[in-house]
C-alpha cells in the first residue's frame, strides 16, 4: 500500500480487556492496509489492558462512561479521513480496512460501510448467534461501522443517551444527510465470544431495554422494525435455510424469546 493513501483511525473502547485486546490489535497490525492509527478509549481498566495497548503504539484516552461516550471521544481525537469502530473482543480479517477504503473512495455518496460479522466460540449459544446473524444481511438490524470522519463529526457522533441499538444512531443520522450507509464489503470481522454467558447476556438486554423507549421515539423509522418481534422472527421463519438446521433454528427461537422478555422488562421499567 502506498503511504499517500488516506489515514484510517481505528477506535476501540476498552474495559478490563486484557484477554482479548492483543488479538484485536494484532489483527489491525496485520491488515493489508497500513496507513492506520489506533485510538483506545479506556474506561479505567484495572488489568493490563492499557499496558498491552502501549505495545502497539496506540493512543490511549481514559474516559469514564458508556461505550457511546468512549466512541465519540475517540472520534473527536481521531486524525483519519475515515474512522472504524471496533470492540475489543473483535478480530479483523486481513483485508477489511483495505476493502472499506477502496469502496468508500470509489463513490462520494458513500458515508458508511457495513462489515459482516461472524461469532465464534465453543458454546451452543455462540453457534446459535452466528446462525442468527446470517439472516440480517440487507436489513435494518445491520449497522455500518466504517465512516467518513467529517460526516460523523457533522452529525455529532453517536447518541450518548441511548444504549439500545446505540451502534445504529450514527449511520441513521448520516443517512439523513443523503449519504449511503448500507453498502457492505465481503471481508468480515470475527467476534470472539468464547466466554459467552446467557445470564450475563440477558442482563445486558434488560439494561438495553431501559433506553428502548427513548431510541424508538428518536428513530421511529428504523426502530419500529428493529424492535418488532414480528419483523425479527419473520426474517427467520420465512427462510427455508433457517429450517434446514433445526437444532440451531430452535436455539434462535429460544434465545430471541428470552431476549425480548429481558428487553421488554427493561422497557417496562424505563422512564
Amino acid at each position: 500500500m502506498k503511504d499517500n493513501l488516506p489515514l484510517v483511525s481505528v477506535i476501540i473502547p476498552t474495559y478490563n480487556s486484557e484477554k482479548t485486546i492483543r488479538r484485536c490489535l494484532e489483527s489491525i497490525k496485520n491488515q493489508t492496509y497500513k496507513n492506520v492509527e489506533i485510538i483506545v478509549v479506556d474506561n479505567f481498566s484495572e488489568d493490563k489492558t492499557v499496558e498491552i495497548c502501549k505495545e502497539y503504539n496506540a493512543s490511549i484516552i481514559k474516559v469514564k462512561g458508556e461505550r457511546t461516550k468512549a466512541k465519540n471521544i475517540g472520534l473527536k481525537n481521531a486524525n483519519g479521513k475515515y474512522v472504524l469502530f471496533v470492540d475489543s473482543d473483535m478480530e479483523l480479517t486481513p483485508n477489511v480496512i483495505e476493502e472499506c477504503v477502496m469502496l468508500i473512495e470509489s463513490d462520494p455518496k458513500i458515508g458508511g460501510i457495513i462489515i459482516p460479522e461472524r461469532s465464534v466460540g465453543n458454546s451452543y449459544w455462540v453457534r446459535v448467534r452466528d446462525f442468527e446473524r446470517s439472516f440480517y444481511a440487507g436489513t435494518e438490524i445491520e449497522s455500518a461501522r466504517f465512516f467518513r470522519r467529517d460526516l460523523a463529526l457533522q452529525v455529532g457522533g453517536f447518541d450518548e443517551d441511548v444504549v439500545f441499538f446505540e451502534e445504529s444512531t450514527l449511520p441513521q443520522k448520516i443517512e439523513k444527510l443523503g449519504f449511503n450507509v448500507k453498502v457492505r464489503i465481503d471481508p468480515y470481522i470475527i467476534h470472539h465470544e468464547e466466554n459467552f454467558s446467557l445470564i450475563k447476556w440477558l442482563k445486558k438486554k434488560y439494561y438495553y431495554g431501559k433506553t428502548a423507549r427513548r431510541y424508538k421515539s428518536k428513530y421511529a423509522e428504523y426502530g419500529s422494525k428493529q424492535i418488532s418481534m414480528v419483523y425479527r422472527f419473520g426474517l427467520f421463519l420465512k427462510s427455508r435455510r433457517f429450517w434446514s438446521k433445526p437444532q440451531l433454528a430452535f436455539g434462535v427461537i429460544v434465545l430471541k424469546g428470552l431476549e425480548y422478555l429481558a428487553g421488554g422488562m427493561g422497557y417496562l421499567f424505563s422512564k
